[in-house]
């Protein structure tokens, strides 16, 4: 691929001259970029008091939980995203929910919107920023935030001083994994996205169905760099290196 992508037709960096005065490559690296932010946010907000119930919960209960969160990889992303296409169309079950209960006179633009992609990429990747924090949160010792406790700490206090500053490198990781997947998803926003919201690998798709292999080589190219980048300097934040590959075994 990397050969590929400086052969045009002669060996030489012309793919990459076109890339840096494409102003349509910057405006999708902007939406993807932009759009696995939001996504990484979203998992974080919804996965952390997940994963703190999953550590601190029973046996028998916490088993239950964690069966819910794995529960979506026992089905494919594709069955997923077409999930989310009939809750999410104009005579999908969300539209006539709300036209039933009167609250709209016309259905609603819900599919094919930038809200589609976040939600369905959210959903999809949820378990892959759950299950870090909670792996890093059950190795914290109890008698911690017992001891805090007992001195006089608020139950918000314990948490805000103890339990989320042991739990950074399982949020870090979290974070990797998610914010790493979401920089090159391809079905779901090709399913439930609309013209303008454009991935970087929608992008190399469509380059490749144009049969312009060195300037798809040269985007998916820039796209690893990218990535190997965000990766290197995750990487040194502490701890993480050993809770991403507990988080990934």
């Amino acid at each position: 691929m990397l050969l590929r992508s400086v052969d045009s037709p002669h060996w030489s960096l012309e793919n990459y001259r076109q890339l840096t005065q494409d102003p349509v490559f910057f405006q999708v690296f902007w939406i993807t970029l932009r759009t696995a932010l939001i996504v990484t946010a979203g998992t974080l907000l919804l996965g952390y008091p997940v994963a703190l119930a999953l550590a601190h919960l029973r046996r028998g209960p916490a088993a239950l939980v964690l069966v819910l969160v794995l529960l979506p990889f026992w089905t494919s992303v594709l069955v997923r995203s077409y999930a989310w296409m009939v809750l999410l169309g104009r005579h999908g079950l969300i539209n006539e929910a709300l036209a039933a209960a009167g609250l709209i006179d016309a259905p609603i633009k819900l599919l094919n919107t930038s809200l589609a992609v976040q939600l369905a990429m959210i959903h999809i990747l949820l378990p892959y920023m759950i299950l870090p924090i909670a792996s890093v949160l059950k190795q914290i010792d109890p008698a911690l935030s017992r001891a805090a406790a007992g001195l006089g700490a608020t139950p918000l206090g314990v948490f805000r001083q103890v339990v989320l500053p042991l739990s950074m490198p399982g949020v870090a990781a979290g974070v990797l994994l998610v914010f790493v997947l979401s920089l090159g998803f391809y079905i779901t926003p090709m399913l439930v996205g609309g013209p303008r919201d454009m991935l970087l690998s929608m992008l190399i798709a469509q380059q490749v169905d144009l049969i312009n292999w060195p300037y798809a080589a040269c985007l998916s190219a820039t796209l690893l760099a990218a990535t190997l980048a965000m990766l290197a300097a995750f990487q040194r934040l502490p701890g993480v290196r050993n809770v991403l590959r507990s988080a990934t075994r």
